[in-house]
């Protein structure tokens, strides 16, 4: 199968290299509005507990998840090779966070009383889920380089 190169000369009033901040955004709203669609389905079949605990889980995904993005994210524009030791130094800080988190919940009593314990990790689980994967549909469909080659002699 045959491709054809994409021109790498940006438009005129565009960036030179897309930011992804746009990719970051929009698999955010996707999150928050699943989000919000699963609180509102806890709050008809279970009651607020199960809303609140819904309500929770997205906020945890989209701070923790989205937080990290973003500073992955600006390292690769300022730096594009430490991005890499950065992204795995935030992934091990975003499971140390969720633990942290779920610890704290749980010795504060607040899951047994205000939040629903199933749909807090529900919508954790699944907010992570559809994170990754609005994340890996955007990325593929904006074709966003990975890496830039480098240049040939004579060309700019």
């Amino acid at each position: 199968m045959m491709t054809t190169e994409v021109p790498r000369t940006p438009r005129s009033g565009q960036p030179a290299r897309d930011s992804g901040v746009s990719v970051l955004v929009t698999a955010a709203a996707v999150v928050l509005v699943l989000g919000l669609l699963l609180s509102l389905v806890g709050a008809l079949a279970q009651g607020s507990a199960a809303a609140w605990g819904a309500v929770v889980g997205t906020v945890l995904v989209l701070v923790v998840l989205g937080g990290s993005s973003l500073g992955v994210n600006a390292v690769a524009q300022v730096m594009p090779t430490a991005a890499l030791m950065f992204a795995l130094l935030t992934y091990t800080l975003q499971v140390v966070l969720m633990g942290l988190v779920f610890a704290v919940l749980s010795a504060s009593g607040v899951l047994e009383e205000t939040l629903d314990r199933a749909w807090l990790a529900g919508a954790v689980i699944g907010g992570t889920l559809i994170w990754l994967v609005s994340q890996i549909v955007l990325v593929t469909r904006r074709r966003i380089p990975v890496y830039d080659l480098p240049s040939k002699a004579g060309e700019r």
